[in-house]
């Protein structure tokens, strides 16, 4: 059975996006007072001024709502380091500054992290695109801090072993296991993965005639 690929969606009018910008800051000042339970789709709507049935073609669930607010969370967060890049000698001490900063803020709104977290962990094949658009601009984000515009196969994965790492220290952070001095050591060991890889993309390793 072939399954046939969905059109892709119309880009939104101005007016369709600043009413989507209000669902999303509805969404999130409602999970940062009461985090994940807070946020039920009629007080949201109610909150961004929208009908419900409005919302739910915006978002047909609250954990597509959520995930939706994780994405522009990150958004901003890019945007902010773009026109901020962070401090650091090499790359990896860079990545790590970067994700610090990111734990921090969500620090600062630990409902409204707790909230999104669940949502992705939830999240089941219907939300795929909507999380994997939060998975890109984790790699961006990171990508970014590195420096790097053409990384080599090597180079992605080191980053996507550091976001699987950022995403379980953040679980396991908002679970009351790990402490925030505990998350920084974490997250400073395995951006060393990035030291690993050459400018070539290859791990750097002695020469094979240097060990004879």
């Amino acid at each position: 059975m072939t399954v046939e690929a969905k059109p892709a969606s119309p880009p939104l009018t101005e007016r369709q996006e600043a009413r989507r910008r209000r669902i999303l800051h509805a969404s999130a000042q409602l999970a940062s007072r009461g985090g994940f339970d807070a946020v039920q789709m009629r007080e949201v709507a109610e909150s961004s001024s929208v009908a419900l049935g409005t919302l739910y073609r915006y978002f047909p669930s609250k954990i597509h709502l959520l995930v939706a607010t994780m994405q522009d969370q990150l958004q901003h967060l890019h945007t902010a380091l773009r026109k901020r890049p962070p401090a650091g000698d090499t790359p990896a001490e860079r990545v790590a500054s970067t994700l610090m900063g990111a734990f921090r803020a969500l620090q600062r709104e630990p409902h409204l992290a707790d909230a999104m977290v669940r949502a992705l962990t939830f999240a089941d094949r219907s939300v795929s695109p909507e999380v994997d658009t939060v998975s890109r601009l984790t790699t961006a984000i990171i990508l970014d801090a590195m420096g790097l515009e053409h990384p080599t196969p090597e180079q992605l994965s080191a980053v996507r072993v550091i976001e699987h790492t950022w995403h379980s220290a953040l679980i396991t952070w908002l679970s009351g296991r790990a402490s925030i001095a505990q998350v920084k050591i974490d997250i400073e060991t395995v951006c060393r993965l990035i030291d690993l890889t050459g400018q070539d993309g290859s791990p750097d390793r002695p020469d094979v005639n240097e060990q004879r």
